[in-house]
């Protein structure tokens, strides 16, 4: 039976912190497909082309006819749990620190028996719907949950080391003052986040919905300047310690391409917010967040770097704002690499054009900014790595699939 999760209590400062514990080696290249599966939040199985034949784990032949030809495709995610057990004591230092977990069979209506993690609500003999996710690792783990499981997640001790809920966390949103900050604030607060710092560069400025934002129960508002090294540091000296999630929602959009520019200032304003001050927010915060990776209920967990779909091919019409954007996500690839040692997730969510000022020429659809506010608390609760949103990005997810040459012509006609 699952558990309510309770509000953690005030932390003894003299308590040592349990620091993260590497989790399993590395996985084969096969397994891999999976991984991929996980990380965009689908659920995938290696399936035979000769025989239809699901297979699991994945392998390089198939078991059934010996043939080679092997691909994950969307399977039945429907099975019943045949067995389970509990374990106590594990070789394993990561779960010797968890126990008692439970794991079981799961015989699946597509075929496979898997072994899978068992969500509090499942019981042997139930059916269970299945599910890809992320570990500690960045590794692909089966959990199942009830047949019947919601869109939001209830209080589970398994989805807990699994996911990145905002319940009971505290989280920096790095600009307040855009009006997709201010719509991330209200969507952590529908999300049970304890505590929402939200960054304010040029405080002395006035701007939109700042009084609204002030008079929040249990927002925080610090100076944070992006493109400022001292102020971030200084901000991380402050608070880095409490910051368990970031979401960087910091954007620097306008029109044009590279020919057109007059000068470089542009871009080097672009990429000094996008890109440098991805890396300025990772060198002060990034080190105590990795320690905290395992600090119980409200342990450190998750970085939202928040991204035009236009960094995984360049929009002519603002392609020095999508070279920017291409800049930050390598940035965000090569901290996921580094933060997987403290079991950190680096989460990159990939938006259309918002329904904003910046982007009032250009027509329908896009993005309202609550809608992306709440597909990023959406994503931290589904565990994933990478998250489309709005029909933008996601149309420009199947047609770099299908042909990404044909894309880049199109979009630079």
């Amino acid at each position: 039976m699952t558990e309510q999760l309770s509000r953690p209590t005030r932390r003894n400062p003299l308590a040592r912190t349990r620091l993260p514990v590497p989790l399993g080696g590395p996985r084969s290249r096969a397994a891999q497909g999976l991984t991929q599966a996980a990380a965009e939040g689908v659920f995938r199985l290696q399936v035979c082309t000769v025989c239809r034949a699901a297979t699991y784990p994945p392998r390089d032949v198939c078991p059934r006819c010996l043939s080679g030809e092997l691909v994950f495709e969307a399977c039945d995610p429907y099975g019943v749990l045949v067995a389970e057990t509990r374990i106590d004591i594990s070789g394993e230092a990561h779960f010797r620190e968890r126990a008692p977990w439970r794991i079981g069979s799961v015989r699946m209506d597509c075929g496979p028996m898997v072994v899978a993690h068992l969500h509090g609500g499942v019981a042997q003999g139930q059916r269970v719907r299945m599910t890809l996710m992320l570990d500690k690792t960045g590794g692909a783990a089966m959990v199942a949950l009830p047949a019947t499981y919601g869109d939001v997640p209830p209080d589970d001790r398994v989805l807990r080391e699994f996911t990145c809920d905002p319940k009971f966390r505290r989280v920096l949103v790095t600009d307040g003052r855009g009006s997709l900050g201010q719509a991330m604030v209200t969507a952590l607060r529908e999300a049970g986040a304890a505590e929402i710092f939200v960054g304010v560069a040029d405080g002395w400025k006035p701007f939109g919905g700042e009084a609204a934002l002030r008079a929040q129960a249990g927002v925080s508002p610090v100076v944070l300047d992006l493109t400022d090294t001292q102020s971030v540091m200084e901000c991380a000296s402050q608070i880095g310690g409490r910051v368990d999630i970031i979401v960087n929602t910091a954007e620097h959009v306008r029109a044009g391409g590279v020919m057109a520019a007059q000068g470089v200032s542009e871009a080097r304003a672009a990429l000094e917010l996008r890109s440098l001050g991805l890396m300025r927010l990772a060198q002060g915060f990034g080190p105590i967040m990795r320690m905290r990776g395992a600090d119980g209920v409200d342990s450190a967990c998750a970085l939202v770097n928040v991204l035009a779909v236009h960094a995984l091919m360049n929009w002519p019409e603002f392609g020095v704002a999508s070279a920017a954007e291409a800049a930050a996500l390598s940035m965000s690839q090569c901290l996921r690499a580094e933060f997987r040692g403290g079991g950190i997730r680096v989460l990159n969510v990939f938006a259309g054009p918002q329904d904003t000022e910046w982007f009032q020429t250009v027509p329908a659809p896009k993005v309202a900014p609550m809608v992306l506010a709440r597909a990023v608390v959406a994503a931290l609760r589904g565990g994933g790595e990478d998250c489309f949103v709005g029909d933008v990005a996601e149309d420009y997810r199947a047609r770099l699939a299908a042909n990404a040459k044909a894309l880049e012509r199109e979009l630079g006609a």
